[in-house]
């Protein structure tokens, strides 16, 4: 059963503006820092960026009811062996969670389903 969705759109130029560098260290925990320092292109540097502030605003939107304590560094957005993105985070224990990624030129969107395992 859905328990909650979430999307966001975030601007490149943004991220651009504030600086990649201060906002990594904003938002990316040390395993996403990991995968982070292993891409080599300043564009994708920018859109891995994007897209993992993208899913926690979204993840953000979804727990509208929690407890507001979460952080951007509590949830670990990574990739798996072909690419596709997924959360460990304890907030998501007991769910199910969907992520999906896109970005273009100018922007990075995200979409978030949280599933109840019931």
């Amino acid at each position: 059963m859905i328990h909650a969705i979430g999307t966001d759109l975030v601007e490149l130029e943004r991220i651009k503006s504030i600086g990649i560098e201060r906002f990594k260290q904003k938002i990316l925990n040390e395993d996403e820092l990991k995968e982070f320092n292993d891409i080599n292109h300043e564009t994708r540097k920018l859109t891995y960026l994007a897209g993992r502030f993208a899913v926690k605003e979204s993840l953000f939107k979804c727990f509208k009811s929690g407890d507001k304590t979460a952080n951007y560094k509590d949830f670990s957005i990574l990739n798996d062996q072909v690419g596709a993105p997924y959360v460990v985070s304890k907030y998501t224990n007991g769910y199910k969670v969907h992520i999906t990624i896109s970005h273009t030129n100018l922007y990075a969107i995200a979409f978030v389903v949280l599933e109840t395992m019931v």
